[in-house]
This record gives structure tokens, C-alpha cells and sequence, in this order.
């Protein structure tokens, strides 16, 4: 796949741009286990022009995570362009615009799937950011509003007119946010289209190598790109490729694995943030590293719950001490109950859903 300098080989796999989740620590990690384009959290337009202090923080990139691309969004074509700008000085490989998030705050105002709403505003919007900045522009967004309106097939080729340089197809409308089956049929006739040039990256569903090759083989996509499957299973980059080039599953890493997998986020975590937002926006991930341990509640309400570094970090070797010889591969984990409390677990980290910037 090529998008402007950017040349990735056979079976590209993208880390998908998530809210309070593809931080710069858990890009690191990602990147370790085998994600070849990373993507920031989405960051605000209008949050950008006012320098505020939490979203610029999330402009910062560094080197191991490239291919990196930092994603904007908003509904004011000039705060865009203006975002862009600045975005850019940051160094990033590309700009990817956000026209998918399906989050009520953000689509009622004409912002992420909002502006599938508004075709002729979208255009433009995209055309004077990549007239306004040197590097990729490339575009993320939905099959439509509602089932009702299914327009990317006419969105597709006026994008590409516009001089993106690739275009990710999320298989759900916004009505749908995250239920339901994606629907990549229409993503296959998108990349099928022979007036279609640029590179078409396929997301929704795709949760282990099975699913990754039943979409490339369905559609042809030149990439896919994996949002939740990847909170909690960092490493499914790794099983996917392997499946894709030998048609055979990895096992899951041991508990002993997923412990210093723990270890390494958790203090990659703490390396780049303040103490406290570096305990609590590890939750999220240490909630999912254990997901379908049996009896394991009392010890994750204690992880989720624990404040200090020192304490997490006990209660994550008392974890291996208590499962070091469990069979982890011998669980279900795609059928497992609810694993987290709602008030210790934000779910906005399963969506785009931003935070107050």
C-alpha cells in the first residue's frame, strides 16, 4: 500500500484512531506487536486553535511509532484548515479527517458522521485542507447516516477528486454506532471500482486472522484497520499477519506474557503522563489484558481500584503468582460476560467518543 511516501508491505494492519485509548503509550505497544500505521486519538479543530493544553498533548508523536498519522475533526471548514496547519508542524506522516465518529455530542453538530449530512460541506472542507498542507491527506468515515442513505458510493469518487490519498470505510452507518454487522460489501464494490486509484482501508468486525482474511478475500481492500479488538489484545497485529501468511492461529500469550506486557504499558504510561492520569488511563487495558481469568473479580475490582504505581504493581504479581500456570488458551474470550464495572471502566475508550478537551 502507498500512501504519498508512505509504503507499506503485503497485509497492511492500522491501529484505528480510538478516544482515550491510541495514546502515545499504547501506540508504542501496538507498534511493538506488529501494527504497521499508527493513528492518534481523534483531536478537536477548535480545541487545537485554542491551545488547549490537554488536546495539543495529543498532537505529540514520536519516531518509533511511524508511519503515524494524527486525526482531526470538527465542523468549521476554516478551524479545520487552521488545525491542519498546526497539526502539521507536529510531524506526523499524514492528516487523516475524521467523518465517522457516530457519538451524539459530535455528530448532532455537524462534526464526525455529522457531516455525511451535509455532502457539498464535507467536500470542501477536505478539498482546502489538502490544499493547505504538504503532507497525505486521508479520510475516515461510514457507509452513511442511516440505511436510508447509504451514499458512499457517490462520496467516494468526489473524495478521491479532492487529491486524498486514501480512504478508510468504517462498514456501519452512524445509526448503527458499534452494533450490528458491518456490512463490507459495500466496502468491496468501493475498492472494486475502477475509477477508484487510492488506497481503500477496511474496518469493523475484524477481530482475529480468520475474520482479517475472510475481508481481504470478500473485497480486496489494500488494508485493514482494527479499533476494539485491540484494547486489551495489543499482540492481535502479530496473530492476524501470522494468519494471513500461514493460514495457522498463535496461541494466546501466557499469563506471564500479558503480566510484563502489563508492566512495560503501565510504565510507558507513567514515563508520559502525570501519575494519576497514568494509573487511571491504564484501567481501561488492564481490565481487558485479563479478560476471562476464572475468579478473578476481586482482583481486578483491586487493580481497577488501586491508585498508587507501587500497589498496581504488587496486585499485578500477585496476578502471576495466583494464574502463572493456567491455561489461557483453554477459555472462551470471545464469549465472556461483562468484565468491568461501568463506574471503574469509561466506555467512551469503545467508541470515538471524545473527552471534554
Amino acid at each position: 500500500m502507498q500512501i504519498g511516501n508512505i509504503h507499506i508491505p503485503r497485509y497492511p494492519l492500522l491501529l484505528a484512531p480510538m478516544e482515550d485509548v491510541t495514546d502515545r503509550s499504547f501506540r508504542y505497544i501496538c507498534k511493538r506487536y506488529g501494527a504497521d500505521m499508527l493513528y492518534t486519538e481523534f483531536v478537536a479543530s477548535e480545541a487545537i486553535i485554542r491551545n488547549i493544553k490537554k488536546s495539543m498533548a495529543k498532537l505529540q508523536i514520536d519516531d518509533i511509532e511511524r508511519p503515524v498519522g494524527i486525526q482531526l475533526y470538527g465542523h468549521d471548514i476554516d478551524a479545520m484548515v487552521e488545525s491542519a496547519k498546526i497539526a502539521e508542524a507536529y510531524n506526523p506522516d499524514l492528516i487523516d479527517i475524521n467523518f465517522g465518529c457516530p457519538v451524539k455530542k459530535i455528530a448532532t453538530r455537524g462534526a464526525g458522521s455529522g457531516m455525511l449530512r451535509d455532502v457539498p460541506k464535507l467536500l470542501k472542507m477536505t478539498s482546502e485542507i489538502v490544499k493547505a498542507v504538504k503532507i497525505p491527506v486521508t479520510v475516515k468515515t461510514r457507509l452513511g447516516w442511516d440505511d436510508s442513505s447509504k451514499i458512499i458510493h457517490e462520496l467516494a469518487e468526489p473524495l478521491q477528486d479532492t487529491g486524498i490519498q486514501a480512504l478508510t470505510i468504517h462498514g456501519r452507518t452512524r445509526a448503527q454506532l458499534y452494533t450490528g454487522v458491518a456490512d463490507w460489501s459495500l466496502i468491496g464494490e468501493i475498492k472494486q471500482n475502477p475509477r477508484i486509484r487510492i488506497p481503500i482501508i477496511g474496518n469493523g468486525d475484524v477481530k482475529d486472522g480468520a475474520s482479517a482474511s475472510e475481508k481481504i478475500n470478500q473485497t480486496g481492500v489494500d488494508a485493514i484497520m482494527i479499533g476494539r479488538a485491540a484494547i486489551g489484545k495489543p499482540w492481535i497485529f502479530n496473530q492476524i499477519r501470522h494468519f494471513l501468511e500461514t493460514g495457522e492461529h498463535l496461541p494466546e500469550p501466557s499469563i506471564a506474557e500479558r503480566i510484563a506486557l502489563s508492566f512495560e504499558h503501565f510504565d510507558k504510561s507513567l514515563e508520559l503522563k502525570d501519575e494519576m492520569r497514568g494509573v487511571y488511563e491504564m484501567r481501561r487495558h488492564f481490565a481487558l489484558y485479563f479478560k476471562g481469568l476464572p475468579n478473578f473479580k476481586p482482583l481486578r475490582l483491586r487493580l481497577l481500584t488501586a491508585m498508587k504505581p507501587d500497589d498496581i504493581k504488587s496486585i499485578l504479581q500477585e496476578i502471576l503468582e495466583t494464574y502463572q500456570d493456567f491455561d489461557i488458551n483453554s477459555i472462551s474470550l470471545t464469549n465472556e460476560t461483562e468484565i468491568v464495572d461501568s463506574e471503574l471502566f469509561n466506555p467512551s475508550c469503545l467508541s470515538d467518543e471524545p473527552t471534554i478537551n
